[in-house]
């Protein structure tokens, strides 16, 4: 009886755990947290809306404490995009970070000549773990060393024999672990210290550079609010979409916004319920498509800058050309003698934030 009490009662530990983990998963963002800087005033993360910040925890006596020099590169180049590395040096891995922060500020600054925050020291593991650190590791689990790489293999061997199990657990491994987050708080990417710092970098670039952050962003939409999208705003789509390239400059395209609410009643349910529609057609012979697909992109990128959402579809043509519930729509799109309707795009303001899909960055290889 004892030792079933005892299952349960390590049972529902468990449970709370991982409860308290959820809570800090959904309830909290990192802009809630305070920390305490080099001169050990209260700081908030609340100061850091709207910039990309790289968090790492540092030591001054580590096997990778030359990495201050590729951070403060790092910095250089693009603090002046909005971007933040904010340094918390920890003591927990080797005792590699002894002294006090003004030590070690010091350090840093004579041998490397930072530039970017440091804070004060923490703890990142443990009862006494910052509760900045309990989030962000809620929030990126580790995901393995690259054992193919010589630093990664050295490092999973030692970690290994010390716990047989330690890549199970979410704890930060070793000093210059680093989390990035995006403009709008998200944690995106965890990087162990052995993972270069070209390819954090190359994911950088994609949150500072307002181009490209864009194209990150964009999520396809299935709800929308019940609000037409603004006439201007759907020329500005247009526009973005004229302008992309064409085989030849020929722009074999044609493009129908449907702004007519009465038109789009007739065919709700089969584009999302989005307030507005956008279609794209090409030459029925199909050499066109490529261009038409080019088009539909600009549209949809520029429609991301403009705090609308869409999703392109092929789904409704069938209904959309052959119903006749959908013959007043389709006789008011006017579509050129010999082309057809390729695919639609539904557009309106987003009514979901949808997370982001994982991407299978094995499908790229470089030739060099």
């Amino acid at each position: 009886m004892r030792k079933v009490l005892f299952c349960l009662m390590a049972m529902m530990g468990v449970l709370t755990l991982s409860a308290q983990s959820d809570g800090i998963r959904q309830s909290q963002s990192i802009y809630d947290f305070t920390v305490k800087d080099d001169a050990g005033k209260d700081v908030s993360l609340a100061e850091y809306k709207g910039k990309v910040l790289l968090i790492v925890n540092t030591a001054t006596r580590c096997g990778f404490t030359p990495q201050y020099k590729e951070l403060e590169t790092l910095y250089e180049k693009y603090a002046k995009d909005g971007f933040e590395i904010l340094d918390f040096p920890c003591n927990q891995f080797g005792e590699q970070a002894p002294g006090t922060i003004q030590e070690i500020h010091q350090f840093c600054t004579i041998n490397f000549n930072i530039n970017f925050p440091q804070f004060d020291k923490i703890e990142v593991n443990g009862a006494n773990e910052h509760p900045l650190y309990t989030f962000l590791k809620a929030q990126k689990g580790f995901g393995g060393f690259d054992t193919n790489d010589q630093r990664g293999k050295l490092m999973d061997d030692m970690l290994r024999k010390r716990d047989a199990d330690y890549d199970k657990k979410s704890d930060i491994k070793w000093n210059f672990t680093k989390f990035l987050v995006s403009r709008d708080g998200s944690i995106l990417k965890r990087y162990e210290p052995t993972e270069k710092i070209s390819d954090i970098e190359a994911d950088m670039l994609m949150e500072v550079n307002p181009v490209l952050s864009n194209m990150m962003a964009r999520r396809s939409i299935r709800k929308y609010l019940d609000k037409p999208v603004e006439h201007e705003k759907l020329e500005a789509v247009a526009l973005a979409g004229i302008n992309a390239p064409s085989a030849m400059n020929r722009q074999n395209w044609a493009v129908r916004i449907i702004e007519d609410q009465k038109l789009m009643a007739d065919v709700k349910g089969q584009t999302r319920n989005a307030p507005n529609l956008i279609c794209v057609c090409a030459p029925a012979d199909g050499r066109f498509d490529l261009d038409a697909g080019l088009m539909g992109e600009n549209m949809m990128l520029a429609a991301q800058t403009l705090g609308l959402g869409t999703c392109i579809q092929t789904g409704p043509i069938r209904f959309l050309t052959t119903d006749e519930k959908a013959k007043a729509f389709r006789d008011s799109l006017d579509i050129p003698e010999g082309y057809k309707l390729l695919y639609v795009i539904s557009i309106g303001y987003p009514d979901e934030q949808p997370a982001a899909k994982p991407r299978d960055a094995s499908k790229v290889k470089y030739i060099l």
